[in-house]
C-alpha cells in the first residue's frame, strides 16, 4: 500500500468517525446510572404516589442492577419535594415522581412560587393518570352525588370535605362552585391522615386517589359517589363521572410522571426515558397499575414537557374559576 493510499484511507476514517459515533453509542447501550439513584416523592409514605414510586424503584433496580432509594419529602402540596429536586445536581442520579400537584396546581395556589414548574426541571416521561373518586364515609346518608348535594344544601357549612393534595383543594372549591353548596374544606398535610379521619367519621368526604383508598372502598369504609375525570373509566365502569351526576362540567385530570433537575444532559434524559418506558410498558406493570386505580401512560421527554406546560395553564384556570385565592 502506497503512502498516498494510506493517507487517503486515514482521512476517510477521520471524516467517518463522527458519523459512526452515535451508532457506536447505541451499540454499547443507553446511558444508565453508575451508582444508587434517589427517587424523590412529594407525598407521605402510604400515598398513591408513594406506592407507585416504590413499584417504579423496584423495577428499575431489576433493570439497571443498582439501588433505587425512595425518599419521601411531603409538605406544601409538593413544593418541598419540587425545590429539592430542582436544586439537585443534574447528573442523572436524582429524579422526582411528580403529579399535577407540584407540576400543575401548586404554582397557581402560591402567591410567591418557590420554583418554576417548567424552567427548573428536565421532563423524563409521563407515567399515568390517577383515578380520583369523591367518596364519603359509611355513616353519611348519601348513596349518590345528588343525595350528597341535597344534604349539603340543607345544611350549609355543616358537611365537610378533607384534602391531602391539590386535587382535593381544587376539587373542594369546584364542588362548592359548581354544586352551589357550602361544604367546609378541611386541609391535611397528606392523604393518609385525611383518609383516616374520613373513615373514622370526623370528616364527611374527600377526593381520594384510588391507589391509596381502594382497600377501604372495597371494604365499604368509603363509599364512592363519582370520579373526577370527564368520563367513566374502563377500570371502574360502574362509577359515574361527577359531571354526569349533579356537577356539570366537572373535570380534574390527575397525572403522574418523572422529572429531573434542569440542565440534565440529553443522553441522561434519554437513558431515563428508555428505562422507564421499558419497565412501564410491560403487560404485568399495566395490570399492577390498574389494581392501584391508575391508567398507564408513557411519552417522550418532549411530549411530557408540552403536557406539563398545558397542565400548569389548566390548573391555574380551574383554581381561578373556583375562586381560590393564592396563599
Amino acid at each position: 500500500m502506497t503512502h498516498l493510499f494510506r493517507s487517503a484511507v486515514a482521512r476517510r476514517a477521520l471524516i467517518a468517525a463522527p458519523l459512526l459515533a452515535p451508532a457506536l453509542v447505541r451499540a454499547q447501550g443507553a446511558w444508565k446510572p453508575s451508582r444508587p439513584v434517589t427517587v424523590i416523592v412529594p407525598f407521605a409514605a402510604g400515598s398513591g404516589t408513594d406506592t407507585v414510586s416504590r413499584l417504579l424503584a423496584s423495577l428499575l433496580e431489576q433493570e439497571w442492577g443498582i439501588q433505587a432509594v425512595v425518599e419521601n419529602k411531603p409538605g406544601a402540596n409538593g413544593a418541598i419535594a419540587a425545590v429539592a429536586t430542582a436544586r439537585a445536581a443534574p447528573d442523572g442520579h436524582t429524579i422526582m415522581v411528580t403529579t399535577n400537584s407540584p407540576h400543575g396546581a401548586t404554582p397557581a395556589l402560591m402567591k410567591r412560587p418557590t420554583y418554576d414548574a417548567v424552567a427548573d426541571f428536565s421532563p423524563l416521561c409521563r407515567m399515568g393518570t390517577y383515578i380520583f373518586v369523591f367518596a364519603v364515609n359509611e355513616r353519611v346518608p348519601a348513596r349518590t352525588m345528588q343525595e350528597f348535594l341535597a344534604l349539603a344544601k340543607a345544611q350549609p357549612g355543616r358537611m365537610t370535605c378533607a384534602s391531602g393534595n391539590t386535587t382535593g383543594v381544587v376539587g373542594a372549591a369546584m364542588l362548592n362552585a359548581i354544586g352551589g353548596v357550602e361544604v367546609t374544606h378541611v386541609p391535611y398535610r397528606s392523604s393518609p391522615p385525611a383518609m383516616t379521619d374520613v373513615i373514622a367519621g370526623r370528616v364527611d368526604s374527600m377526593f381520594a386517589d384510588v391507589a391509596a383508598s381502594r382497600a377501604f372502598l372495597t371494604e365499604g369504609k368509603l363509599r364512592p359517589l363519582g370520579i373526577t375525570s370527564a368520563r367513566r373509566t374502563p377500570l371502574f365502569p360502574d362509577w359515574p363521572a361527577l359531571s354526569e351526576v349533579g356537577l356539570p362540567g366537572f373535570e380534574l385530570l390527575s397525572f403522574m410522571g418523572a422529572v429531573g433537575p434542569a440542565r440534565m444532559p440529553e443522553e441522561m434524559v434519554a437513558g431515563w426515558n428508555a428505562a422507564i418506558r421499558k419497565v412501564w410498558e410491560r403487560d404485568e406493570t399495566a395490570r399492577r397499575l390498574g389494581e392501584f386505580g391508575i391508567e398507564r401512560v408513557t411519552s417522550t421527554p418532549a411530549e411530557f414537557g408540552t403536557f406539563i406546560r398545558q397542565q400548569v395553564e389548566f390548573w391555574g384556570r380551574q383554581a381561578r374559576a373556583a375562586g381560590i385565592e393564592p396563599e
